[in-house]
């Protein structure tokens, strides 16, 4: 039943995004199709949200994004912080059945047929199962997917709204890609990134590098294809970012691991995995062993030989 709910919401939200993400049609003088799905429910809305912040707070368009990513920053803080603690500790207790995995491994490596080899994997499927622990070490993109529509929206309001055409930011045409934001995008995430490694042990590390390169690649693609105003959003959630991985991370991580080592003492790793199969012995050259008469044979032949060298 939890499998279905998850596919269901992975799929419910993967339906959403690509509504919402579809494109904007536009005429040959650039003027979008105001009669779409996607013009009506996102861009218009926040278009007039940055207008009534610019004319009732005397604010430049810039101001206004970086107080609108603020503000959904803030509203997915929660989720983002839940899903970072979940990830801790999911991480803590992977270290716990980390030789089971071992072994299972092991196994697997070991294995001559493709039974023995199905036999480990399922052993090692069974030691996530069994002690409820998270294959992906509890990562989600959920936090990421809620700020797609926003970033849809945001990016053909930058393409398509008067306002944001004539307006510039610390002197950044906010219309235009700006390869400045763009690299501090990159920055912004590389250090969230390094701050998310911050107390990991070395065998978690090298399988989140990837991860940590993957995730600023693919911002720093959208921020580069992107008007600039699309790119103030993501410098500002990568603040956020840091700042969020900076508590869960740094601060909330001694308590959460003091935690699950007290709880794996009350209730130990579940022993599911059996030991590796040994590997078969070399077979020793058996030893001849030379006749006893041999040695003999060979005394008398050798004083015979001399008897006959004394004649």
């Amino acid at each position: 039943m939890t499998k279905f709910k998850n596919w269901l919401l992975g799929s419910g939200l993967l339906g959403v995004l690509l509504i919402l993400s579809g494109c904007v049609r536009s005429d040959k003088n650039g003027n979008p199709d105001t009669s779409g799905l996607v013009y009506r429910i996102l861009v218009v809305p926040l278009e007039n949200f940055l207008n009534w912040m610019v004319q009732n707070f005397d604010w430049s368009y810039g101001l206004a994004i970086i107080v609108l990513t603020i503000i959904v920053r803030l509203i997915i803080l929660p989720l983002g912080i839940h899903q970072s603690k979940k990830s801790l500790i999911q991480s803590e207790k992977m270290q716990s059945i980390k030789p089971q995995i071992d072994a299972a491994q092991a196994k697997v490596k070991q294995a001559t047929t493709k039974e023995e080899q199905m036999a480990a994997q399922s052993e090692m499927q069974a030691v996530y199962k069994e002690n409820n622990v998270s294959m992906m070490g509890g990562m989600g993109c959920l936090p990421l997917l809620i700020q797609m529509p926003i970033f849809s929206a945001l990016y053909y309001t930058a393409r398509f709204s008067e306002g944001i055409q004539h307006s510039s930011f610390i002197g950044i045409d906010l219309a235009k890609p700006s390869y400045v934001l763009v690299v501090v995008v990159g920055i912004a995430y590389l250090l969230q990134g390094y701050i998310s490694l911050i107390g990991v042990p070395e065998e978690q590390k090298k399988t989140m590098r990837s991860m940590m390169i993957a995730s600023p690649l693919m911002i720093v693609f959208m921020s580069f294809t992107s008007p600039a105003g699309v790119a103030l959003y993501w410098v500002v959630g990568g603040v956020f970012s840091c700042l969020q991985t900076f508590i869960t991370n740094v601060l909330m991580r001694p308590r959460i691991k003091a935690k699950i080592q007290e709880d794996l003492k009350k209730n130990p790793p579940k022993q599911v995995v059996t030991k590796p199969i040994k590997q078969a012995e070399p077979i020793k050259p058996k030893q001849v062993s030379q006749p006893k008469n041999q040695g003999k044979k060979n005394n008398n032949h050798g004083r015979n030989a001399g008897k006959q060298q004394r004649k």
